[in-house]
């Protein structure tokens, strides 16, 4: 039974690191469903969209029919959180996109694709997050965007030590360039499924 306390929550199922979402929320008691079509989407009341390609997740979601879905969801104010990838999809604005490149946006923000070079320059490090965490976050980057400019409507939730901006949010969207899934900190699952949560519990009290 889904329930405010176990909320019905989505991951974007066509390219990334699915997996390793699913299983976080799981254990932090969300239903977690695989989202591939428009009609999965309907059913969920929060939705992640996990690090991979965020152009090759562009093209599939269109092919599959379901980016404007996804942008109706998104603007009607559906709870999503973006990582790596994720956040290049929740952005307003990509420098370095691919020919053709489409976002769903909702962040205003402008992103960086690749931002600090390939994998090979994948790195770790410590991470202050004041609103989200009450300690510092180790956090991984691979492949990962950099957030260049942060608009009037966002709010910078976490930098690295030279100011480069690496996780934001605004209303029910939160982005961040790192991957928390891939670490065991939980931090972040659980800020975003607390606006889930306070989502659907507005959402039954209202007639």
């Amino acid at each position: 039974m889904v329930t405010a306390k176990h909320p019905k929550v989505g991951v974007l199922a066509l390219q990334g690191d699915v997996r390793e979402h699913v299983r976080v929320l799981s254990g932090l008691g969300a239903d977690v469903v695989p989202v591939r079509r428009p009609s999965e989407l309907d059913e969920v009341q929060g939705l992640v969209i996990p690090g991979g390609e965020s152009s090759v997740m562009d093209k599939l979601a269109r092919s599959f029919g379901l980016f404007e879905s996804l942008r109706q969801r998104i603007r009607s104010g559906m709870p999503v959180y973006g990582t790596c990838a994720g956040l290049i999809m929740l952005a307003d604005r990509v420098e370095d996109a691919s020919p053709g490149q489409q976002t769903l946006g909702g962040l205003d923000v402008t992103v960086r694709r690749n931002a600090f070079g390939s994998q090979l320059e994948s790195f770790e490090t410590e991470l202050s997050v004041p609103s989200v965490a009450d300690e510092p976050m180790h956090a991984v980057f691979i492949r990962a965007p950099i957030v260049e400019s942060v608009g009037d409507a966002a709010t910078t939730l976490a930098s690295l030590g030279d100011g480069r901006v690496v996780a934001v949010e605004q209303g029910n969207l939160i982005g961040t360039s790192f991957h928390p899934e891939m670490t065991g900190n939980t931090v972040f699952h659980e800020y975003f499924l607390r606006r889930v949560r306070a989502v659907a519990d507005t959402a039954s009290a209202t007639p």
